[in-house]
């Protein structure tokens, strides 16, 4: 939320349905946080929500060099390609670290421990942690350990963390709410969907979401507005 929105406003409800292996969603957070900052006047309330960026991938995790020949045809190709992507990581202050990263993982797990800081902690910083550990350290998201430490950094539990991991807690819960993301279309992330009312796609620039955010906020407020005149 921010400091000096106007007390009692109601919150704008921001959902980021992303994932965190999703390059575009390392730089579009930052993006959105940038955004956030330029309207300072409207109060927020940013939730996170899992998205299945590669659902293909089992729990275990892949070599990411079979990962980028699998959905890219070889490293090279990639690399090549994704140089855009770091220049623009590197333009947010972000480092995508190409080669650090030898391993690819599933994130159900990463969006189960995310779901959990939200209950004593900040989600918006485990997100962060997981996709700085993964993007510039090139951590093993796979690695149920590298995930507890990540937890414990953010403030939670380890041995909790750890616990939770080992069951089937959210499992289902998490998947189910991947797979109603995309179920209702959305196809590329991140996608912000701005106090229900409209929804942006793509780490689009920050002046771009402030405006998006300003004109959610005006619409949300005249649409109570009117119904409380029917009330």
């Amino acid at each position: 939320m921010s400091p000096s929105a106007s007390a009692g406003a109601p919150e704008l409800p921001i959902d980021v349905v992303s994932d965190v292996v999703c390059p575009w969603c390392f730089i579009g957070k930052h993006r959105l946080e940038k955004a956030i900052a330029l309207k300072p006047e409207i109060s927020v309330t940013v939730r996170y929500r899992p998205y299945f960026l590669n659902p293909w991938v089992p729990r275990t995790g892949i070599s990411r060099t079979e990962y980028l020949i699998t959905k890219f045809g070889s490293v090279d190709r990639y690399k090549a390609n994704a140089q855009r992507i770091v220049m623009a990581a590197r333009q947010e202050g972000l480092l995508y670290n190409l080669d650090a990263i030898v391993r690819q993982p599933n994130t159900l797990d990463c969006h189960r421990v995310i779901r959990w800081s939200g209950e004593s902690g900040d989600p918006a910083r485990m997100k962060q942690r997981l996709m700085d550990l993964y993007f510039t350290a090139g951590a093993d998201l796979s690695d149920s350990e590298v995930l507890v430490g990540a937890a414990q950094d953010c403030g939670m539990d380890a041995d909790h963390v750890r616990q939770r991991l080992a069951g089937e807690e959210d499992v289902a819960s998490v998947t189910a709410e991947a797979e109603q993301a995309r179920a209702a279309g959305i196809e590329g992330v991140p996608c912000f969907i701005l106090g229900g009312i409209f929804a942006v796609s793509g780490a689009q620039a920050p002046e771009y979401l402030a405006d998006a955010i300003e004109r959610a906020a005006a619409e949300r407020a005249k649409r109570e507005a009117a119904e409380m005149a029917q009330a």
